[in-house]
């Protein structure tokens, strides 16, 4: 017999499905910013002056991420130690959500962005990442006479 999913349960199942071949293919990032594990969680946005990149990376240490920039594209990488457990009192995990281990994204940014001008602050386990805009690209009034 056919097992018939409402729809709800369908689109369940092929995020499964989903996240079971990505853990058993072992990924690697690539240029759209998808990831091992997709950690660190990020969002990305523009001002007309700069790009914004934020990276929830909690527990890190700011020296341990190296930030590059080559050929356009952006590369956070790093390696998130995993925690200690209390072994004196025989303690065991029985559940491990927390991601540990190396990791690497990589985003692709626009053509206006500056390499030569980024700036890279760590604060609260959030690395806020600041892409300058060119000048000659960013928009400009023309006064016509």
């Amino acid at each position: 017999m056919y097992r018939i999913f409402p729809p709800g349960d369908l689109f369940s199942e092929l995020s499964r499905l989903q996240r079971q071949y990505q853990r058993y293919s072992n990924p690697t990032s690539n240029i759209r910013g998808y990831g091992r594990s997709e950690f660190p969680a990020m969002n990305i946005g523009g001002t007309p002056d700069s790009v914004e990149i934020y990276a929830f990376a909690p527990g890190l240490d700011p020296a341990s991420i190296d930030v590059t920039i080559e050929r356009g594209v952006l590369t956070l990488a790093g390696e998130r130690t995993p925690l200690a457990v209390n072994s004196e009192k025989g303690a065991a995990i029985h559940v491990n959500e927390r991601f540990s281990g190396p990791f690497r994204r990589a985003v692709s940014l626009p053509d206006d962005a500056d390499p030569a001008q980024v700036s890279a602050r760590y604060t609260d386990g959030i690395l806020c990442i600041s892409v300058k805009r060119r000048e000659s690209a960013k928009r400009r009034q023309v006064e016509v006479q």
